[in-house]
């Protein structure tokens, strides 16, 4: 009887092994960006692609729209002058032009490369 029970916790404590353990997705870069007040800035000027946090100032003197155009496209709603805001984009490989369209200020580009490795085995802060 101990035998018995014995194999049956053994056979109830056994998980599969046939799962899937995809990594985890890579960590979302910070990006910022500023607009005015002669051109729109963005630090780093080199990511990889996947998951981008923006954080975008408005140092013009005039409310803005800070415009991402390239392989993804995306936009911040307008942004009151010396406010800043914030945006999430998932940016693929490949050349993009931040721009404050309408605003006659330069743009910029960023540069967007491969993938960025998993955040696997990495502490992951809040």
């Amino acid at each position: 009887m101990l035998a018995g029970i014995v194999a049956a916790l053994a056979a109830s404590g056994c998980g599969s092994t046939d799962f899937a353990n995809k990594p985890r997705a890579p960590a979302p870069i910070e990006v910022t960006a500023s607009i005015g007040p002669r051109a729109v800035k963005v630090s780093p000027v080199k990511v990889g692609a996947g998951q981008a946090n923006f954080t975008v100032a408005n140092l013009s003197s005039n409310p803005a729209t800070l415009r991402l155009s390239g392989p993804s496209s995306g936009a911040t709603s307008e942004i009151e002058a010396g406010a800043v805001t914030s945006v999430s984009e998932e940016l693929k490989s490949g050349p993009y032009q931040l721009s404050a369209p309408g605003s006659g200020l330069r743009s910029t580009t960023l540069t967007v490369g491969p993938p960025r490795p998993s955040s696997q085995n990495k502490l992951l802060l809040p």
